[in-house]
């Protein structure tokens, strides 16, 4: 299961840092991406990062302000957010990748957090 936190209301240029917290099961060995949706549009890649490396990829909308690392001692994913727009606000997913194919394609993931709400105010 994943649990994912840290959202919140921000102004815009703010930060925040979210969390997913991982129980039942050590995802260390997996890829780990925050993707996030906006009301109406698709669910779309934000970040990742892979469990072998540890190496990053962004889209190119959050790439040099968001940050997404992860610490399996504790098993939880980050992703902090710095510079946030108002088109950035949307609900915010963890998921995990068991297939660790380091993939920004939202079917390829397998577990899924249950979402955390980010909001920009201009």
């Amino acid at each position: 299961q994943l649990q994912a936190s840290g959202g919140g209301l921000v102004q815009a240029g703010g930060s925040l840092r979210l969390s997913c917290a991982a129980s039942g099961r050590a995802f260390r060995t997996y890829d780990m991406a925050w993707f996030r949706q906006a009301p109406g549009k698709e669910r779309d890649f934000v970040a990742l990062i892979t469990w072998r490396y540890g190496r990053t990829y962004y889209s190119e909308s959050v790439r040099d302000r968001f940050t997404i690392t992860r610490d399996n001692a504790k098993n939880t994913l980050y992703l902090q957010m710095n510079s946030l727009k108002p088109e950035d606000a949307a609900v915010y997913y963890c998921a995990v990748d068991i297939e660790s194919g380091g993939s920004n394609w939202s079917g390829a993931y397998e577990y899924w957090g249950q979402g955390t709400q980010v909001t920009v105010s201009s």
